[in-house]
Parts: structure tokens; C-alpha cells; sequence
């Protein structure tokens, strides 16, 4: 429903007051704007450690890593920059950048620890399918090419609304801590 169209008053956008677009520093239009200001950490790369992320984060506590599971050869870590709750990272603790270099027990284990993870993320968020894939190289589109991740990023038949779509803006429900705690909890040990 259109801001003054329906049963709403003009300035209502379902049943909500809506903020004048003309009091916005760009020219003003239809859209209220979703204010995400933890994102510039990403955009500008400030706040980063010096090092390899994937190196650092296993020593570290799970807690402040926000390390799900670990095992003999890989780890699973809640990605900071999500695409949705949920979304995992499994990484060899080896600093290797491509799977055609990893081991065959970094490979196997990568592989089991990515079922886990599909498992418990059903169990915990119920998502209805996933996306599973490595960017191979920068050029490939990996944020972090030196070092080998698989993405697990769960789905939900209601996932997909204008914010992506329309803004290039997604909404997480969750908080990077409590939903570390869901799936290790969840985790079998």
C-alpha cells in the first residue's frame, strides 16, 4: 500500500507515521531509508585485524570468534558480513587459499562439517533449502581469497523481499551472538 492511498491518512505507510521524504539530505522520493551504519566496518575495511581472519579466529575463544563447531582439520564460524541468520563459513584451520591445494582430510572434513551445519540450521532456523559454494580468487568474487571457505547460507521461501530486490539492503532478525549460541548448542558433539 502507497503512502495516502487506502484506508490510511496521508503520512501513514500501513498504519505507521511516516518520516516526510522531503526532510532527507537527497532528493526527496517515496522510500524511507533503513539505516545500517554497522555496515561501513565492511565497506571501508576499517576495524580489521592485522592477518589472516581465518588464522586469527581459532585462537580465539568461540565465543568472541563466533566459532560454531570445531574439528581436527576444519572450523565452522558465523560469516560477519551475512546474507542472512544463519549463514556459516567452513574453513581448513590450514592457511591454503584453494581447494585444489587442500587435503584430502581437509576436503572430507569440510565436507562432513558442511552436512552438520545443514542439519542444525534446519533443526534450529527451519530454512527450506540452501546456497553451498566457494569464490575461488578475488576475481571469483572472494572477500578473503587467501584462505579456503565454503559458504552455508540457509533459505526461506520468504527470504527474498524488496529490500534485496528493490534497496541491495537485507534485514537480519538476529543478533551474530545469539545466533552463535543456537547452533552450537544444537551442534552434536
Amino acid at each position: 500500500m502507497t503512502e495516502g492511498s487506502g484506508p490510511y491518512s496521508p503520512g501513514e505507510f500501513d498504519g505507521v507515521p511516516a518520516e516526510p521524504a522531503s526532510g532527507f539530505a537527497a532528493v526527496p522520493d517515496a522510500f524511507q531509508r533503513l539505516w545500517t551504519p554497522h555496515r561501513m566496518a565492511y565497506i571501508d575495511g576499517g576495524g580489521r585485524e592485522e592477518g589472516c581472519p581465518f588464522c586469527v579466529a581459532p585462537q580465539k575463544s568461540d565465543e568472541e570468534a563466533l566459532i560454531v563447531a570445531r574439528g581436527e582439520h576444519a572450523y565452522v564460524i558465523l560469516n560477519l558480513f551475512p546474507y542472512n541468520s544463519g549463514h556459516l563459513l567452513v574453513c581448513p584451520y590450514r592457511h591454503v587459499p584453494l581447494y585444489d591445494e587442500a587435503s584430502l582430510e581437509e576436503i572430507d572434513e569440510i565436507g562432513r562439517l558442511t552436512q552438520t551445519a545443514m542439519r542444525v540450521i534446519r533443526d534450529v532456523s527451519h530454512s527450506d533449502g540452501f546456497n553451498i559454494g566457494m569464490n575461488q580468487g578475488r576475481i571469483a568474487g572472494a572477500g578473503i581469497a587467501d584462505h579456503l571457505h565454503q559458504h552455508v547460507v540457509p533459505r526461506w521461501a520468504t527470504d527474498s523481499n524488496f529490500f534485496p530486490i528493490i534497496a541491495g539492503t537485507k534485514a537480519l532478525p538476529q543478533l551474530l551472538g545469539d545466533v552463535r549460541a543456537a547452533l552450537a548448542a544444537a551442534w552434536p558433539v
